[in-house]
């Protein structure tokens, strides 16, 4: 009886701890919801009254915020097709072959998250300086994907080491070259895994800061760089209801991913049932 109470008390414990710790890190984000719907000019919370003024602004005609949205996720496409293609073939020499010094290898890619984004960015403002690029939407692109392909390695790193290799073996003893069992078998089961790359990479580069500030001009600003402007002397209220329309982008992101490996979570699985029915089938035609 004392042990089920114990326990029953470890879980209430558990439990208001586990929401205790997201109503701590919701916070920040329930306040930037609220306070876009508030009337005050200043974005005070809670707010006096309730409008949607400040969304209405944010599209209205002559608003610099399309511009920037618009810019933002012209970069972070680009952002996502460069490390997708740098992260697959990073993470497929990794895991698919007998590459020398993997581990500096991977220490290597992985260099980009531990160094500060200021340092990396006045190294790419020197590189692009010379070469006229700055204020180009590709020149912040590849600076982005600096930052977005070391976290994309990190996720099909990890989903191609959950693919079973003997599937891929398998299909090399049957003839299949190595682009038919990527094609066929590598690929679409870790598609879930891609799906996740390619979306972590776009939210990075959709919220890279000083990389774009470092490499945008006055024609060409991303939406961090907006938000940024118009917050250093002044407080604009119609950045809670921008905040707000990117909050809901990234919750429908992470709904996407954990959506499409949810549904993925069942194709290795399927085709690994195969051999336990097979060995089945073998043990009861075993003459013993």
């Amino acid at each position: 009886m004392i042990g089920l109470r114990s326990t029953w008390t470890g879980r209430i414990a558990l439990g208001l701890s586990a929401a205790l710790i997201v109503l701590f890190l919701a916070l920040p984000i329930v306040v930037i919801v609220v306070t876009s719907f508030g009337q005050d000019a200043f974005g005070a919370f809670p707010p006096d009254g309730w409008t949607l003024h400040w969304y209405h602004a944010v599209f209205a005609d002559g608003s610099r915020w399309p511009a920037a949205l618009s810019l933002s996720a012209l970069v972070a496409s680009l952002t996502t097709v460069f490390s997708l293609i740098l992260a697959i073939t990073a993470a497929t020499a990794l895991t698919r072959s007998e590459l020398p010094l993997r581990s500096a290898v991977y220490a290597l890619v992985l260099g980009p998250l531990l160094i500060p984004q200021v340092v990396i960015a006045l190294g790419l403002f020197l590189l692009f300086e010379p070469a006229a690029m700055l204020g180009s939407p590709l020149a912040i692109a590849l600076g982005h994907t600096v930052l977005a392909s070391p976290v994309a390695v990190m996720i099909l790193i990890a989903t191609f080491r959950g693919i079973d290799e003997r599937l891929e073996d398998a299909a090399a003893s049957m003839g299949a070259g190595r682009f038919t069992i990527a094609r066929r078998i590598t690929f679409p089961l870790a598609a879930p895994g891609i799906v996740a790359a390619a979306v972590f990479s776009f939210i990075t580069s959709f919220d890279e800061f000083f990389i774009a500030q470092f490499l945008s001009s006055a024609t060409t600003v991303t939406l961090p760089v907006q938000m940024f402007n118009s917050l250093a002397f002044d407080i604009d209220p119609t950045v809670t209801a921008i905040s707000a329309v990117l909050i809901g982008f990234a919750v429908l992101a992470l709904v996407l991913v954990a959506l499409v490996r949810w549904l993925g979570s069942g194709r290795q699985s399927g085709l690994l049932s195969v051999e336990s029915t097979t060995g089945i089938g073998a043990s009861e035609g075993d003459p013993a």
